[in-house]
């Protein structure tokens, strides 16, 4: 798994002569009806925007990350509908890697849920069938490219915990949600890794709004 920041939305209005930060973006533009709408001053205005579930104006700066995962988890990601994805393609490229996993145990309470209490034997039986089953499937693989096989075709070969990238953009409002579903409890814990990481870039990116949403003690 990694997590990296491409882009965020770069403000090209002036605000009392310089630019604003996206934070900065997102209050001048909430201030549309206000005579003040220069006001450089910006925490108070968020967190009230926020206390009140004011979301809107959040959706004035967008923030784009990279991710690496696996294709086991990327479906989960796809899955939020407010967002903008590009991901790696099976069809026009290679596979190269895969993801290695470790096992948990499954929770016989709730099938949302595992636990990872598992012996050492049992950790190192799912490595190694994990090596195995990807050696077999990368010689397959590389067997039906060689026999001309498209790679549309030969990607069925392969298993879900080969890698894949994604890029993934939204808004600062699309963005708070994800982070606060995907980094429950009841996330997979692999997805749940890739949520955290991108909480830190939020917050390094828009501290005032991470700090309303108690988020900056959450990640200490």
């Amino acid at each position: 798994m990694n997590v990296r920041l491409i882009a965020v939305t770069n403000p090209l209005v002036e605000i009392q002569g310089e630019k604003p930060t996206p934070e900065g973006l997102i209050a001048y533009c909430a201030r549309v009806s206000s005579p003040h709408q220069e006001n450089l001053d910006y925490e108070k205005l968020l967190g009230y925007c926020i206390k009140n579930r004011h979301w809107s104006i959040f959706e004035m700066v967008d923030m784009t990350v990279e991710i690496i995962t696996s294709r086991a988890i990327s479906p989960q990601i796809l899955r939020h509908r407010s967002f903008v994805f590009q991901e790696f393609s099976q069809r026009y490229a290679k596979v190269q890697s895969f993801e290695t996993y470790s096992p948990r145990r499954q929770d016989s309470k709730n099938r949302q849920h595992s636990i990872d209490d598992l012996d050492e034997e049992t950790n190192d039986w799912f490595a190694e069938a994990q090596q195995q089953i990807g050696s077999l499937c990368v010689e397959k693989y590389n067997e039906a490219l060689e026999k001309n096989i498209a790679k549309e075709c030969a990607r069925m070969l392969l298993p879900l915990n080969t890698r894949t990238k994604l890029y993934m953009k939204g808004s600062v409002r699309s963005w708070i949600h994800y982070i606060e579903v995907r980094t429950d409890t009841s996330t997979q814990k692999e997805h749940r890794e890739i949520a955290g990481a991108v909480r830190e870039i939020f917050i390094s990116q828009f501290p005032v709004t991470a700090a309303a949403l108690g988020w900056i003690q959450a990640a200490k």
